[in-house]
């Protein structure tokens, strides 16, 4: 069993900043990403900002300069700062874990979402 404990969403105004943060536990050998995706009504989900356990981060162009990956290993967490936020960022954002579990299968499991709404 994997659970995914995401946090953080809610109201905010343009220009304003947000924190998620999704932490991991349970049968996990190792992680291979983690990452934030977001789904806005009507549209199909898509990648907001992925990190791996490598060190590197890939973000979509829609965010690149306003938002930040990072991850605390240690804690097996990763955070999504969300800086300079406009409407169009409203979506609801889901983490996404990429790991080997107990038996060293690669799996990937979703996170439930939490809402962002950026609105005046």
């Amino acid at each position: 069993q994997v659970q995914l404990v995401e946090s953080g969403g809610g109201l905010v105004q343009p220009g304003g900043s947000l924190r998620l943060s999704c932490a991991a536990s349970g049968s996990i050998f190792s992680i291979n990403a983690m990452g934030w995706y977001r789904q806005a009504p009507g549209k199909e989900r898509e990648l907001v900002a992925v990190s791996t356990t490598g060190g590197s981060s890939n973000y979509a162009d829609s965010v690149k300069g306003r938002f930040t990956i990072s991850r605390d290993n240690a804690k097996n967490t990763v955070y999504l700062q969300m800086n300079s936020l406009r409407p169009e960022d409203t979506a609801v954002y889901y983490c996404k874990l990429d790991y080997k579990n107990v038996y060293r299968f690669t799996r990937v499991y979703w996170g439930q979402g939490t809402q962002v709404t950026v609105s005046s």
